[in-house]
């Protein structure tokens, strides 16, 4: 049998193969394939396990925006508190022997700085991040994708919990949550590279933006899921609304650990270690002259960062994430808090009705990849949603169409404008650069989550109106740096077919 790979197979050596697929080993060896169904059922497996690695992606990573979103529900929590037992000192202190109005619930966010301290934790969270994602991307491509997320993702769900820990052993200290937070957005940094490395190594071209677009509402379902269950808790124990999203995480971290399947050759490497003769014991033992694997002459490297770099589109696109990002991480962070002074409500309500932001993102992010992948022009599609985002971020009675206009350029780069320059013609075949692409691209975007937060903190102290400024300006800046690839893409007489939906980008 001889297999044009690229990669040695040796014999009884199924390769890395997590414990997904013990159910079809036993199911073959018990009933092996015979005339038609050797050739028909592996094709339906493959089939299904691109699904299931499709559903098992997504779930990953809902997890990991679970757990990133209780730091916004809990915000205003932390501050009531410490103005509630204030005003009760004042009116009751009768009833409570000792008590005085330097006395707080919660401390260090019972002073008037309040809102940069909140900023603070933020920017402590997201620098990390960004730092952290440069150097994530570059390891990730040299490390198996199904160990490295499963141990990022364990140690998120322990400084996940850590944090909610503060609560139960009354810690009020500004430092253990500025560690906590930087700790966590480092180890968060292993979860993006890996999971569209791996979405990028199960499914081609075609239809590629509706595929991700689809794939890419995990970051809104996540962060409602995180708003619910946070809000279920944040008025009677703000602590469980960490420990349990830190919970989640961590279980499905061992979930990934037992059934992700990294690469879809694994898959197949497997079906052919099925499919050969086994000996009495049930085992399967190939002579090694049956097996021949051919190599080639210079199997390639995985991409510098430099290399990454000089891809066309990748600075375009990275530039314009950071200030498409900033918008979205601003409302992410801060708009629950918003919501809580500007219209009233407790903790619990403004985070369900935050939610809307995040039900316009599912939308805004399936249909800027089918609009991409119909006219093959991804630049345009993220210039025009960013056109009419601008309006729409200081309308609070638009949360479902901001939502979608906003976050459908921040999806569609991250997942589709990233696997398209990861796999770009210019790599000639190389498909060890999509992680490094992708961690270049969001963590420059990450660098703008890392900065509207930080700013909006500052701002708002001044005034909402001041942070709403801010999101239009950042908006048009992201806009202004895709006019080049957008005149490319309606110029160039080589724009990609919209059957392939990838990045026209030369």
């Amino acid at each position: 049998m001889t297999l044009n790979t690229g990669e040695p197979v040796g014999p009884c050596d199924p390769g890395r193969i997590p414990l997904a697929l013990t159910p079809i080993h036993r199911l073959l060896r018990e009933n092996p394939l015979e005339g038609g169904d050797v050739v028909s059922s592996p094709s339906d497996l493959l089939i299904w396990y691109r699904a299931f690695t499709f559903s098992l992606t997504f779930l990953l990573y809902t997890s990991f925006h679970l757990s990133r979103k209780p730091i916004s529900i809990v915000k205003s929590e932390l501050h009531k508190n410490c103005s509630a037992l204030m005003d009760l000192s004042t009116t009751s202190s009768s009833q409570l022997p000792g008590f005085t109005d330097t006395d707080c619930s919660w401390k260090p966010f019972d002073k008037s700085n309040y809102k940069q301290l909140l900023g603070a934790m933020d920017y402590s969270f997201l620098c990390a991040y960004a730092v952290g994602m440069y150097l994530s991307g570059i390891i990730g491509e040299r490390l198996p994708i199904r160990l490295y997320l499963s141990v990022g993702m364990l140690m998120s769900g322990l400084f996940t919990c850590l944090f909610g820990l503060g609560y139960v052993y009354n810690i009020h200290s500004l430092s253990f949550y500025i560690f906590v937070q930087v700790a966590n957005g480092l180890v968060q940094t292993t979860g993006w590279p890996s999971v569209v490395t791996c979405i990028g190594n199960w499914f081609g071209k075609g239809r590629r933006g509706l595929i991700m677009g689809i794939w890419n509402s995990h970051t809104s379902v996540g962060n409602i899921l995180g708003s619910l269950i946070a809000g279920y808790w944040v008025s009677s124990n703000w602590g469980l609304s960490f420990i349990v999203p830190g919970v989640i995480i961590a279980v499905m971290g061992v979930v990934c650990f037992l059934f992700l399947i990294e690469r879809k050759r694994f898959f197949i490497f497997t079906l052919i270690h099925l499919l050969l003769p086994q000996e009495d014991g049930g085992s399967v033992c190939v002579p090694v002259q049956q097996l021949v694997v051919v190599k080639s002459e210079s199997e390639p490297s995985a991409i510098s960062f430099m290399g990454a770099l000089r891809i066309p589109g990748v600075i375009e696109f990275s530039l314009c994430l950071l200030f498409a990002k900033l918008v979205s991480y601003t409302f992410l962070f801060w708009l629950p808090l918003y919501i809580t002074k500007a219209a009233h409500l407790d903790a619990k309500k403004a985070g369900d009705l935050s939610t809307l932001f995040d039900v316009g993102g599912i939308v805004g992010g399936i249909l800027a990849g089918v609009i991409s992948d119909k006219l093959g022009k991804r630049a345009t599609t993220c210039a025009v949603m960013l056109l009419l985002a601008a309006p729409t971020v200081s309308l609070m009675c638009m949360l479902v169409v901001c939502g979608g206009l906003v976050n459908g350029p921040y999806a569609l780069i991250t997942t589709a404008v990233s696997a398209d320059l990861g796999t770009h013609k210019s790599l000639k075949g190389n498909s060890r650069a999509l992680s490094t692409v992708t961690a270049i691209i969001d963590g420059t975007g990450s660098v703008g989550a890392a900065i509207g937060p930080l700013l909006a903190g500052v701002l708002s102290s001044r005034g909402w109106d001041q942070v709403f400024y801010m999101l239009m300006a950042a908006d048009f800046l992201a806009l202004l740096l895709l006019l080049r690839l957008v005149a490319k893409e309606l110029t160039s007489a080589n724009v990609v077919k919209p059957r392939s939906g990838s990045t026209s980008v030369e």
